[in-house]
């Protein structure tokens, strides 16, 4: 399910609270078309992975692998 967009200015965003509260007008809520098993079967895909993929490696392609993302990681500006 997706929930609706709100208006980003905050006069409109109070607006459309109080009509919620109210009863003045009602939320609609978009429910997507998608099929929820190849949802659950895409999931469990990834869950599975990451651990195959770092059982398939070598210990050294995964020390590779780490200090290359660290490097990233710290030289990245704030």
């Amino acid at each position: 399910m997706k929930k609706p967009k709100r208006p980003k200015d905050t006069n409109q965003l109070a607006k459309n609270v109080v009509d919620l509260a109210t009863g003045e007008s009602q939320e609609t809520v978009k429910i997507n078309s998608v099929n929820i098993h190849a949802v659950e079967l895409g999931r469990l895909g990834g869950l599975k992975g990451g651990k195959a993929r770092a059982k398939k490696l070598s210990k050294a392609q995964r020390v590779k692998i780490a200090q290359r993302a660290a490097k990233v990681r710290w030289s990245r500006s704030k």
